[in-house]
């Protein structure tokens, strides 16, 4: 096995994100200029109420300069009442104006405050937050996604698997990078920020409850680490993998991969047969990529197609995987088809529908 030096993961890996190793999507946040904005408006909004209020029953208060108050003595009442300053150089003395105090005026005082120290009040009703979806999130995910490394193959895989309806809340990425796990928080992914090959990071990703994991690492050591993590925390999941060596390969299917695919290799074949025959290659590169023009997809056989050959179906089979074999598809076992086949087909991608658009009606 080729080793290339200290690898990235590994080099990139913080320790102190320990204290935060699962970030999940954010909802739309506002602008910090906004929220202060707002905030201040809510103030001034308390002020403004707590003023009129004073100056209705400005006949029930005593001020022991001049007796009776005026518009900006209300004013003043109202702004060190709410910052609960309280020289008492101003009382209200009436009953009307006691009540008031006790039923309106006292509450928003709370209010004020709240607004005032709301900075704080948000951070811990963040975390708060913070803690029961991550814990509600725990408890919900089953049969996920794990995607271990959100480079190009990694996005590209995902994107594929997207394009076949799987739902972003079902995708976890795991990556060293917090900047990387940022992007895909912005895009609508859960991350865990961490060095894959430690189970611990492993585990956080719940990978133990995992459906399928993909290995898209930026190099084979650390392919063949994650994989034989990922599969001693999980001996059920679909571990497909990717190598840049193909002679990494055999040792990264011991390491328990299902599937392995050689990137160096396999875009130097399809630049090959480029070469040979662009046409062929712009077919294969059609074939790979999910959701346009023809897609190679994995499906059952159905009732109607028990019995028949490959060539009676609707679809245009490859191979038939029976078992754990895999037979091409003039294999002379290929046919009849039985019900506990799969077939490999190519088949027209469905574009996905467009919302229909209503016009006005005519004048």
């Amino acid at each position: 096995m080729k080793l290339h030096g200290q690898d990235a993961m590994a080099r990139q890996a913080d320790e102190k994100l320990v204290s935060r190793p699962v970030k999940l999507p954010r909802r739309v946040v506002e602008r910090p200029l906004r929220q202060v904005g707002k905030r201040l408006l809510m103030a001034l909004c308390v002020m403004i109420l707590t003023v009129l209020l004073v100056y209705v029953d400005r006949d029930g208060y005593h001020d022991n300069a001049n007796e009776t108050l005026d518009f900006l003595d209300c004013v003043y009442y109202a702004t060190v009442t709410l910052s609960t300053t309280g020289y008492g150089d101003i009382v209200p003395y009436s009953d009307s104006a006691r009540l008031i105090n006790i039923l309106l005026i006292t509450p928003l005082r709370v209010l004020f405050l709240i607004i005032l120290v709301g900075t704080t009040l948000e951070v811990l009703t963040e975390r708060t937050r913070e803690e029961w979806r991550l814990n509600r999130w725990r408890k919900q995910l089953r049969d996920h996604t794990v995607v271990v490394g959100f480079g190009t193959k990694g996005r590209s895989a995902l994107q594929t698997l997207l394009s076949t309806g799987l739902e972003k809340e079902r995708v976890v990425i795991v990556d060293p990078s917090a900047k990387v796990i940022e992007m895909a928080n912005s895009e609508g992914f859960t991350g865990v920020i961490g060095d894959a090959t430690r189970s611990d990071v492993l585990l956080r990703a719940e990978l133990q409850k995992a459906r399928q994991i993909v290995v898209a690492t930026q190099r084979d050591d650390t392919a063949v680490l994650v994989t034989l993590t990922a599969r001693q925390l999980n001996r059920g999941a679909k571990i497909v993998a990717a190598v840049r060596e193909e002679e990494n390969a055999p040792l990264i299917r011991q390491s328990g991969a299902d599937a392995v695919i050689t990137s160096a290799s396999a875009a130097g074949r399809l630049l090959g047969l480029s070469v040979l025959s662009p046409s062929a290659g712009t077919v294969m590169e059609d074939l790979i990529q999910q959701g346009s023009g023809l897609d190679l997809i994995e499906r059952p056989v159905t009732k109607s197609e028990v019995g028949k050959s490959v060539r009676d179906t609707a679809d245009l089979v490859v191979s038939v995987l029976r078992g754990h074999r895999l037979l091409p598809y003039d294999d002379r076992h290929a046919s009849p088809l039985q019900l506990t086949d799969r077939l490999i087909v190519i088949v027209r991608a469905v574009p996905p529908a467009t919302p229909a658009v209503t016009l006005p009606p005519a004048d």
